[in-house]
């Protein structure tokens, strides 16, 4: 349980806790411009997600814990790379070999669990695997804000020593893998899945800078469509597709792949529009905006960590609902007590503490779907559940961009607007898609 949650929480953390550091970078490279600069955030979500699905698959039949060993070693000498980068180049080249590395961390890792416990404690630790996912996100900006302040490399230089620690201890893991004998994912839907998800993500990402009805976002966007058409005719006739169609023949899994996409996109405008708005609007520190959302990841551990006995209590669906209605009722505190003179205790810090819940409730009851699939779909199930997330948490980073072009309590409004409306539609889609026996 150490060894997977911490190379889970590493893996997930990069990738929120480079936010409030993009400024100190872009001063160590001078003459680099905001756009190429922001590439060290696009370059790790367009490849992570890109890459999870196909890794996850790989995973079942080549092993998971060498896929998961891998990917830990590639991850660890990425991030020296990274904290040595001598130029803007170096660095984002690093941290798409970086998001490599976590995309064959993160499904593997929660493939792992399954098989190491007796499925009475199934529910516990995928909640508490869950849970430690949950406390990366929301630990990404104060983390990020306390090694800002020594200097921007350490945010990479400390995954080193963590990665060698769990290279070690990661010799006591099970070997799992497909049976001998098993189809080899059909490289034509891996490809077709890549080439879908890389380019939506840039389409996506690039959007805000480049607008919405620019040609070059057009054609990413239909692009991304024809390579998902694609996907979807070799799920559907290949032998071996990288996402097996019975991954969907139950709605729990379904419903956990469609609210795991809203919420993503939700949590990702928490994320990023709190440590914005308290930087470039009550102009805080770096260091005291990181500390300032801490009672989120705080609020996240407590209910995390009791993951296992609330789904005991009240099943899989009753936690995660009201986790992301949690989610929309902070966005709607914040529209209504949120405004341009500082006000923290009063304002921004019992909108946290609702998003500290809503990432420690939803979460967990939402990746231990996987757990509905047979176990040798555990891996690939987990990674299109991560994937569905990152999709999401792309969206929510382009929607906020793209309202809050200056740095106005209107922008921010609206982008929480934004915010309460995925919680909503997540609630939604968990309640449409329950199953009939489940609470």
């Amino acid at each position: 349980m150490a060894v997977l949650g911490a190379v889970a929480f590493m893996a997930q953390l990069d990738f929120f806790v480079v936010n409030v550091a993009l400024d100190g970078i872009g001063q160590s490279f001078p003459g680099t411009s905001v756009a190429s600069v922001s590439w060290i955030l696009s370059a790790y979500a367009i490849v992570f997600a890109a890459v999870l699905v196909p890794a996850g698959r790989i995973a079942d039949h080549w092993g998971r814990k060498k896929m998961l060993l891998s990917g830990v070693a590639l991850f660890t000498l990425t991030s020296a790379v990274a904290a040595a980068a001598p130029s803007l180049g170096v660095l984002v080249g690093a941290r798409a070999l970086q998001a490599v590395g976590a995309a064959m961390i993160v499904p593997t890792s929660l493939g792992l669990l399954y098989p190491s416990f007796p499925k009475r404690q199934h529910t516990l630790v995928v909640g508490l695997w869950a849970g430690v996912g949950a406390i990366a996100a929301s630990a990404g900006p104060p983390v990020g804000g306390l090694l800002v302040t020594l200097d921007w490399r350490w945010i990479f230089l400390i995954n080193v020593p963590v990665g060698i620690a769990t290279l070690v201890a990661g010799a006591l893991l099970p070997e799992v893998r497909q049976p001998r004998g098993a189809a080899v994912p059909d490289a034509a839907s891996a490809l077709a899945l890549l080439l879908a998800v890389s380019l939506l993500v840039l389409a996506t990402v690039q959007g805000p800078g480049w607008g919405w009805t620019d040609l070059r976002t057009v054609a990413l966007f239909a692009a991304a469509a024809l390579a998902a058409a694609a996907t979807v005719e070799r799920t559907l006739r290949a032998k071996a597709p990288v996402i097996e169609k019975q991954l969907f023949a139950g709605r729990q899994f379904t419903a956990a792949t469609a609210a795991l996409f809203l919420f993503s996109a939700g949590f990702a405008i928490v994320l990023l529009s709190t440590a914005l708005f308290m930087q470039e609007v009550w102009h805080f520190s770096p260091l005291r905006a990181g500390v300032s959302i801490a009672p989120a990841p705080l609020t996240s551990i407590a209910f995390a960590m009791n993951a296992g006995p609330i789904q005991h209590r009240f099943g899989r669906t009753a936690p995660a609902v009201t986790g992301t209605l949690a989610m929309a009722l902070a966005a709607g505190y914040w529209i209504a007590a949120v405004h341009t003179t500082p006000d923290y205790w009063g304002g921004m810090f019992p909108g946290l503490i609702l998003v500290g819940l809503a990432g420690g409730l939803t979460q967990a009851p939402l990746f231990a779907a996987a757990g509905t699939l047979a176990p040798e779909r555990a891996t690939t199930g987990s990674a299109v559940l991560n994937m569905s997330r990152q999709i999401g948490s792309a969206v929510g980073v382009a929607l906020l961009v793209a309202l809050t072009p200056q740095a106005t309590t209107t922008g921010f409004d609206h982008a929480w607007s934004v915010q309460a409306g995925a919680g909503i539609a997540a609630a939604g889609a968990l309640l449409a898609l329950r199953p009939c026996h489940t609470p």
